[in-house]
């Protein structure tokens, strides 16, 4: 047995640095959230080094709640069986709502 060896075989699914796949939770945590608000629409960020492509839900009044998802093209099904327009961040940006409900979040004191 190599100085390494155990080294080598605590690589796994939840070893830091290692990406975590979506899963049915998230999925079903974006269905409820998406089917309690009214004016949703999704912004998709992509992958990077750090974590996986994720999408950001933005309901009228600016709410919004992040989880993974698989790709863009599972997010354009998830937006295509809900009516929901899906946007890419990286061109459009985040919407003006969703910031103006952070800043009075903040001013309220809250997360």
């Amino acid at each position: 047995m190599g100085l390494f060896d155990s080294l080598r075989r605590k690589r796994g699914k939840d070893r830091p640095g290692t990406l975590r796949q979506a899963n049915k939770q998230d999925t079903s945590h974006l269905d409820e959230w998406a089917n309690t608000r009214t004016g949703v629409e999704a912004y998709v960020e992509p992958r990077t080094n750090v974590t996986d492509t994720t999408v950001v839900l933005v309901a009228h009044d600016g709410e919004w709640t992040r989880r993974r998802i698989a790709d863009f093209d599972a997010a354009l099904e998830f937006g295509r069986k809900r009516q929901i327009p899906v946007y890419e961040v990286a061109r459009v940006g985040y919407p003006k709502r969703m910031r103006d409900y952070m800043a009075r979040q903040k001013e309220a004191g809250g997360s």
